[in-house]
């Protein structure tokens, strides 16, 4: 869980680089779409942080539940 989270997070971040979209939309006759490309980006990114977030708590639990085992 955390590794998917982290891998998405990483490919919305990228995909967040709204500059160079406004330099290759318009190359291809897109320009349009510029008004609202950010929106959905954001969502995704704010989703794969809660991903990684609840990943980093999980791993949390499972390593302190097996030190618990070992003592």
């Amino acid at each position: 869980m955390f590794k998917v989270g982290i891998f998405g997070s990483i490919v919305a971040a990228v995909c967040c680089l709204t500059p160079l979209l406004v330099w290759l939309l318009p190359a291809f006759g897109l320009a349009g779409w510029l008004t609202w490309i950010d929106f959905p980006i954001f969502g995704v990114l704010i989703f794969f942080l809660a991903v990684t977030g609840y990943g980093l708590v999980r791993r949390k639990r499972v390593t302190q539940a097996l030190a618990a085992v070992k003592s």
